[in-house]
């Protein structure tokens, strides 16, 4: 087939994935595709107010430096399409080293193919395809996740993926209509997301951490194994003359598991309880920050924040799907082991212990020390044990 290898050909020349497609649909999503105005430049002045004072309380609440500098972060409202453009080069390690593992050949899959063997002949065209139109489709697992993510942020921790400049973006048309839909006052929730952007990027910036993170996440999505009996099977069960069978190959191709030929592999499943337990003991660290700034600075911090920890939790399939893609499925579960781990150290050893936590890489606690953070502790006193 001549055009399968004129597309072969053009998709390849933007690597493993086709990020001109993932930015055209990612922009398509978040903008609902209308042109967006303009953020008001007033609204920049108006946020780095806020900001500096969530930055000041969240310093001397955890310790720790919030930018490279130490003058604190810059605050850039963005637009939804704006959100894409500056979030593509956090994400894109993520998506190619998911093809990465996705471009591997399974075990047991190489052999010549006869004549006589009509299923094989099949296969091996499907497994082609595939391997065409891989690029492509991941350019469009990648612009979907970001653009759905676009529309439902605050800002851009709300998958804590790392990012490398001290710049906080804060998406204002979103704030806007949560505020509305909420009634809540637009510079409380404003300032509110300010220590929840701050909190995470402090955090995330100490460099054993970021270290851990990353390498956790890469590992998980270089961890998914190709199976493209997988969309074989499932094209052989639908009949091309049934308007239902038709209809169901759309359901399918919707299925993204199944249109990138991914499965999790026993590797994931071995290290994706290390990766829950650092995502959620950082989820419940700045939770508790939050919690002991916001309640002194914020008069309708408890209304914001219901409002907000709900809706994080009532997620969409596409939403939860970017979780299941990237092992960051953050559910109501995971939030309340991160916050029963940080009130158990704290509880135990107050604020002082709570400070050892992201002092150095060995402090960085173990699936089994999340569920129980007296055994962090009596870790922790061994290895450094409190001076005279």
């Amino acid at each position: 087939m001549p055009f399968l290898a004129d597309l072969a050909r053009m998709i390849s020349q933007q690597g493993p994935v086709s990020w001109d497609a993932a930015r055209q649909l990612a922009m398509s999503i978040a903008t609902g595709g209308t042109v967006e105005a303009n953020v008001d430049p007033i609204e920049r002045m108006r946020l780095e107010q806020l900001a500096r004072v969530a930055d000041l309380h969240v310093g001397s609440t955890t310790g720790l430096v919030t930018s490279s500098s130490g003058t604190g972060v810059t605050v850039v409202p963005v637009t939804r399409g704006q959100w894409v453009q500056r979030s593509v080069d956090a994400y894109r390690p993520l998506f190619e080293g998911l093809a990465e593992s996705l471009g591997r050949t399974p075990a047991g899959d190489a052999g010549e193919v006869t004549d006589d063997d009509p299923d094989a002949a099949v296969g091996a065209l499907l497994g082609g395809m595939m391997q065409v139109l891989g690029p492509m489709m991941l350019g469009m697992a990648a612009g979907s996740m970001l653009g759905h993510l676009a529309r439902r942020s605050f800002g851009q921790y709300d998958l804590p993926v790392p990012r490398s400049a001290d710049e906080l973006l804060l998406v204002v048309p979103t704030l806007d209509e949560f505020a509305a839909e909420w009634s809540l006052d637009g510079d409380e929730l404003r300032l509110w997301v300010c220590l929840h952007e701050i909190a995470h990027h402090a955090v995330l910036r100490v460099p054993h951490v970021r270290a851990r993170l990353e390498a956790l996440l890469g590992e998980y999505v270089r961890g998914f194994r190709p199976d493209p009996s997988g969309l074989e099977d499932r094209l052989g069960a639908f009949d091309p003359t049934d308007p239902q069978g038709l209809a169901g190959i759309q359901s399918m191709l919707g299925d993204p598991e199944v249109l990138l030929g991914a499965l999790r592999s026993p590797e994931q499943e071995a290290m994706l309880p290390r990766l829950e337990a650092l995502v959620a003991a950082i989820a419940g660290y700045v939770d508790w920050v939050m919690d002991s700034v916001g309640e002194r600075l914020i008069g309708g911090y408890g209304r914001i924040t219901e409002a907000a920890r709900r809706r994080r939790v009532v997620a969409a399939a596409d939403d939860r799907f970017v979780g299941r893609l990237l092992g960051l499925e953050l559910t109501q579960a995971g939030f309340d082991r991160g916050a029963a781990f940080i009130e158990g150290v704290v509880e135990r050893a107050g604020t002082e212990g709570l400070d050892l936590l992201w002092r150095s890489e060995r402090h960085l606690p173990t699936p089994a020390e999340v569920d129980a953070p007296g055994l962090w502790l009596a870790r922790i006193e061994i290895d450094d044990p409190p001076t005279a």
